[in-house]
């Protein structure tokens, strides 16, 4: 436990933080909607559902206002170029930006879930309160806005209307059901099953976020929550007038309340953010709309398509990835390819496996099923977005680090060995690194398919633990970076393997974990 709480001490405080912020938030804000004069009133009506409903709406925007800053590729990577961010620990953070994402996401469904409940029982107590059983008070405060210079604080006018139709025919009731709507298609394709077997589905509905901000920011207008304006506060003394409501418009301190919606709010939280994101596309368009030139197609028997490409102005180190675009595949998908090449090579390389609809489609298009070659000018357009960097590019930043791989998730480290190899040829070049150990999970006996070099292979599982304690032994007071991309269940053993084998002693052998993730 206590090699787990140094390995991820950062994280664990980065998880209290933005739980400590909503749980504030939240409780905040439910005291003052508790607390608040100007709502006594709708307390009256509608009791704590009132403070529920705006408590969740308050920690509904502050997760919105986050949601799209893990996803700004470009921010990510220039945030892990700035000095602020070059040490490991906090590096190591921005490479669990989907994580985060992820956590914000369960977040934002809490409280929408929250949020909505609150409203449907509010919409509920709003029309009981134009029943004769509600009370006097409740009574009199849901007649309010039928005379002249009067409004309103109960929505629902009358105790015959239909609830339902009326919600669905204000601003608040409509953009509700809109972003309700929207929510579910997003969390639910958001689902590892969907993403493994239909990844399309996932890519589409989780565009529908446009639809989710656009909604959000036009639903606080409905104004559905209403309290006693700060001059009726100043003429009104609810706290007296609450009891003696039958001196309403009689007595001096006692005039007619007046009550206003809320302003909306929630552009406030997001507008920063989604400028921010406005400003990531269009970067993202500007590089679309940059030429790549493919200057080498080879296929293999395995399902393993290799593109090599030129780009002006392309620049990328060791590790990175990048995204690919085929008009003639699918003009809005974009997908997260790792680079194979070596930054000293004058080109840059994408292993591509087929493994869904669209990779079979690029696999089609590029000809690879095909007995005679494609022509290179006869080849479908692709664009580029990248490179971003990953969480391999920080092996150089060791002096000892361990690149463990499995199966297609060997292509990360295939640009690191390259360069590497490079590296070492070229006298002029100092390495921080002092020992890499790659440990390939593959089938290959003669020469690595992708990387090209030969290298020592052990065929099947190697056992961790004598790994781990040789690594130890040979390295007992050195910070070791293990690096790793595969398949999830092996991904959890070498974390709780770098856990246990880590030491307590700060003078001690530290593993540190990083897994390729996009």
């Amino acid at each position: 436990m206590g090699c787990w709480i140094l390995n991820e001490k950062l994280s664990v405080l980065l998880l209290l933080v933005w739980l400590g912020l909503n749980f504030y938030l939240f409780i905040d804000t439910f005291h003052w909607y508790e607390d608040e004069d100007a709502y006594i009133y709708t307390r009256i009506m509608l009791g704590s559902t009132l403070a529920w409903a705006r408590a969740s709406a308050t920690c509904l925007n502050f997760n919105c206002m986050l949601i799209l800053l893990p996803v700004s590729r470009n921010l990510i990577s220039f945030l892990r170029g700035t000095s602020i961010c070059c040490r490991g620990a906090l590096r190591r953070q921005l490479d669990k930006n989907i994580t985060f994402h992820k956590m914000v996401a369960y977040g934002i469904a809490v409280n929408a879930a929250i949020h909505i409940v609150a409203h449907l029982i509010n919409i509920e107590r709003y029309h009981t309160s134009q029943s004769k059983e509600a009370g006097d008070l409740r009574n009199k405060l849901s007649g309010l806005g039928k005379g002249p210079n009067e409004s309103y604080l109960n929505p629902i006018r009358t105790y015959e209307t239909n609830t339902t139709r009326e919600v669905l025919t204000t601003i608040a009731g409509i953009t509700g059901v809109v972003i309700t709507v929207a929510l579910i298609l997003i969390i639910t394709s958001s689902t590892e099953l969907i993403r493994r077997s239909c990844y399309e589905v996932f890519w589409y509905t989780h565009h529908l976020f446009v639809v989710f901000f656009i909604g959000l920011i036009i639903h606080g207008m409905g104004q559905l929550v209403r309290g006693q304006t700060p001059q009726s506060l100043v003429l009104h003394n609810v706290t007296y007038c609450k009891d003696h409501y039958l001196e309403w418009e009689n007595a001096t301190q006692c005039p007619l309340p007046q009550f206003s919606g809320n302003k909306p709010v929630a552009w406030k939280w997001v507008l920063s953010p989604m400028v921010l994101y406005i400003c990531e596309r269009i970067v993202r368009f500007w590089r679309f709309r940059q030429e790549v030139i493919i200057t080498k197609v080879v296929t293999y028997s395995s399902g393993v398509l290799e593109l090599h490409m030129k780009k002006c102005g392309f620049k990328m180190g060791p590790g990175q990835y990048i995204f690919l675009q085929c008009p003639s595949v699918s003009w809005l998908e974009w997908h997260p390819f790792t680079l194979t090449s070596a930054p000293e090579e004058d080109f840059f390389s994408v292993h591509i496996r087929v493994v869904g609809d669209w990779t079979t489609s690029l696999f089609k298009a590029f000809g690879a099923q095909e007995k005679a070659f494609k022509e290179l000018w006869m080849l479908p357009r692709l664009a580029v977005d990248g490179p971003y960097g990953s969480a391999t590019t920080d092996v150089f930043h060791y002096r000892v680090s361990v690149c463990i791989a499995a199966g297609i998730g060997v292509t990360p480290f295939a640009s690191i060995l390259k360069s590497i190899w490079y590296k070492c040829c070229n006298p002029n070049t100092e390495l921080v690194l002092q020992k890499a150990t790659h440990i390939a999970l593959h089938y290959d006996d003669k020469m690595d398919v992708i990387t090209g070099l030969r290298q020592k292979t052990y065929y099947g599982r190697p056992n961790w633990d004598n790994e781990f304690k040789q690594l130890v032994e040979n390295h007992p007071s050195n910070s070791i970076g293990v690096f790793f991309c595969g398949p999830k269940n092996l991904s959890k053993i070498l974390q709780k393997t770098c856990n246990l084998y880590s030491s307590v002693d700060p003078r001690g052998v530290h593993f540190h974990y990083n897994k390729e993730s996009f």
